[in-house]
């Protein structure tokens, strides 16, 4: 199972996040590149001090432990959020009419 979604999210080629079990880390905003057999390809960026580095490391299937990745993100600060009076007329959602109640 664990093998099937790791294929998936490589053909997708969205970032993830990767827990290896055995080296009891993880490595954040990776893409996982190939499968082969049980070796997973992972493609990932340091930043330390005043060097970013690019590495690409195999890791065997069974060291993976967890695989996460970000779904959304919103920015935090002075923006005011949309409100439905803001979506164009065609995508509104029509408020619901007030039916009273028989009782």
């Amino acid at each position: 199972m664990l093998h099937r979604k790791i294929y998936q999210l490589c053909c997708d080629g969205r970032e993830v996040n990767i827990f290896l079990r055995d080296q009891q880390r993880w490595i954040d905003r990776a893409r996982i590149i190939d499968i082969e057999g049980d070796l997973v390809t992972i493609r990932y960026e340091t930043d330390e001090e005043d060097e970013v580095s690019a590495w690409e490391e195999m890791v065997r299937l069974e060291s993976v432990g967890s695989v996460t990745q970000k779904l959304a993100s919103v920015v935090r600060g002075q923006l005011e959020p949309l409100v439905s009076e803001d979506c164009p007329e065609a995508e509104q959602i029509p408020p619901h009419s007030q039916d009273s109640n028989p009782d």
